[in-house]
């Protein structure tokens, strides 16, 4: 297992990163699948038993952040009852043999409305904000939407990828 040791911006405490069999590919790899508009599954406890929210990610700051709405969305109140979580993020393409997984443990905390961040994270999903969908233009206004920054503690990077078998004709 590999660490990498940084200073966390906001709180100025060290962090660590591991990273679970950590090659010269790894972080390529993290990075290539993190840049894709893929949805992340954030798990979560509550009352003792899991809880699975899909969702929109943007990696930024060695961090992974989601936005929630405090009332219509539940997996805010269950991060802020106990911020422990993971995520599992994969991109699968059957036609090709495409299998790429990252997997993070951490912990995540509320921060604030932040509607440059959100611009940014409808932007990487939908396109530009002529394209999006009058709800998420409103969101950008709406104090009710904050940001979950999940800080990993834990991360699993693999290429699962396999070759397909050539059709005979």
């Amino acid at each position: 297992m590999a660490e990498k040791e940084k200073i966390h911006p906001n709180t100025l405490e060290v962090i660590q990163i591991k990273i679970v069999d950590e090659n010269q590919q790894s972080r390529k790899l993290l990075n290539q699948v993190l840049s894709r508009p893929l949805f992340a599954h954030l798990s979560t406890v509550e009352n003792g038993a899991p809880r699975d929210s899909p969702i929109w990610f943007l990696w930024e700051e060695d961090a992974l952040w989601f936005i929630g709405n405090l009332h219509s969305d539940s997996f805010p109140t269950r991060v802020k009852n106990n911020p422990h979580c993971a995520v599992g993020i994969v991109d699968y393409d059957q036609t090709t043999g495409l299998v790429h997984h990252v997997g993070f443990r951490g912990q995540g905390q509320l921060l604030p409305p932040d509607s440059s961040r959100a611009k940014r994270l409808f932007t990487r999903y939908m396109g530009s904000e002529e394209q999006w969908n009058q709800r998420f233009t409103a969101v950008l206004t709406n104090p009710d939407w904050i940001w979950i920054k999940m800080i990993p503690e834990t991360v699993v990077i693999r290429d699962q990828s396999y070759s397909r078998p050539s059709s005979s004709l």
